[in-house]
């Protein structure tokens, strides 16, 4: 099967009609702000939060080196990509579940490990599905398709999520905890669900058999394609050190809590404001889709990743403290189209599958950061945390150059 402008626009479409619906459920299990915010209600410490947000954040990528050579043998994975987005659904109606029905039924150590267990199973089958999301999406779009879809996923996505995050704000505060975080995670599971019937339309068109035969030959594989590919390896370095960005809103949330004394209301509110920030950033990208090139967005993420730790060092004020998540919201929507994007740019249809597990086994320090901070902050509070973030950002600058992005 051939894709020709029929398919591709019947695709465009099924993935735009998931990314929709997908961002009205967004909001009500936010990562960045509604989790975070749950688990430290829940009894979390600075290391339970740095070990989830690894787990979300960046064992959700390392876990896919082990899905990989699995996946790479079929030619057809929309079976597959069905399969770990319904895991998904069940993994977050089964933590809203337990949050209602554990509300008066047990303590906080009870609680906090099955929100670890069912997190992590939502995220490792995230990163299942996901492997078969990019691979179908690189083969189901035309390339004159794909900036513009990428871009105007961002701008569907962000409406719906800035409709949700008003309605999840109404949720989070309107009713005590856990029963708000309960209702949140249940009708996270229903919008996830109708978002998924968009890639029953999909119409895939059959891709490569890699036959690798285990993950031994998968990481002989691995260590070949990065030795040949400098751009590869590029692109690796960039995702360890610039990656770490969305691995600092959680810990805003912390330093808020610890430090201001933030509210259910308070987090309501940023989640808007990051919500709103995505909206403007994608709206933008967008509309100059054709004119702006990867490589000033990389930057653009650079640069506003390190104004937001090195500001909090010089003037730390509650009043402006939600500007953080509004920047926060452009580094996300700038990072997840970029990145994503860039992906697709380096590598082609006969060995994508196998590119997405390199990221996967390569993203190591968005795996290892936040654990490390959970323990850094603590210890020595967040003055080094922020000092060491800002360290590791200013490395990606290096690696922004040799990656020399073309589009």
């Amino acid at each position: 099967m051939l894709l020709t402008e029929k398919i591709s626009k019947n695709n465009f479409y099924a993935y735009l009609w998931h990314a929709a619906f997908l961002a009205l459920a967004k909001n009500f299990m936010d990562v960045d702000t509604i989790i975070p915010s749950m688990l430290i209600d829940a009894g979390g410490t600075p290391f339970h939060i740095g070990l989830l947000t690894a787990i979300m954040v960046g064992g959700t990528s390392f876990s896919q080196l082990f899905f990989t050579p699995l996946l790479s043998n079929k030619a057809r994975k929309k079976g597959f990509l069905l399969l770990g987005i319904n895991i998904r659904v069940v993994a977050l109606l089964g933590l809203g579940l337990l949050l209602y029905w554990q509300s008066a039924k047990s303590g906080n150590a009870t609680t906090i490990w099955f929100i670890f267990i069912l997190m992590t199973l939502f995220s490792v089958s995230g990163a299942f599905a996901g492997i078969s999301y990019s691979d179908i999406l690189g083969r189901s779009l035309l390339n004159k398709q794909r900036k513009p879809f990428f871009s105007l996923r961002q701008v569907f996505s962000s409406i719906g999520i800035l409709l949700s995050a008003y309605f999840a704000g109404i949720v989070l505060v309107g009713f005590d905890y856990p029963d708000n975080y309960a209702w949140l995670f249940i009708i996270a599971a229903a919008g996830l669900a109708t978002a998924s019937l968009g890639f029953w339309k999909i119409q895939e068109i059959p891709g490569p058999k890699l036959a690798i035969r285990g993950i031994k030959e998968y990481l002989d594989i691995i260590f070949h394609e990065i030795k040949t590919n400098k751009r590869l390896s590029s692109y690796l370095l960039l995702v360890n050190s610039l990656g770490i960005s969305l691995a600092l809103m959680p810990f805003l949330i912390l330093y808020g809590k610890e430090m201001y004394g933030i509210t259910n209301a308070d987090v309501g509110t940023y989640l808007m404001l990051k919500v709103i920030a995505g909206v403007i950033t994608g709206s933008f990208l967008f509309y100059y889709s054709k004119k702006i090139k990867y490589t000033p967005i990389l930057y653009a993420i650079t640069i506003i990743s390190l104004f937001i730790p090195l500001s909090l060092l010089v003037y730390s004020n509650p009043a402006v403290f939600g500007l953080y998540f509004f920047l926060g919201g452009v580094i996300f929507t700038l990072y997840k189209i970029s990145i994503e994007s860039i992906l697709l740019e380096v590598s082609d249809n006969q060995n994508r599958t196998v590119y997405i597990g390199v990221v996967g086994a390569g993203s190591i320090l968005p795996v290892i950061f936040p654990i490390f901070g959970g323990w850094l902050v603590p210890k020595f509070g967040f003055d080094v945390f922020f000092l060491l973030f800002a360290f590791i950002i200013l490395f990606s600058i290096i690696f922004i150059r040799r990656l020399n992005c073309l589009k």
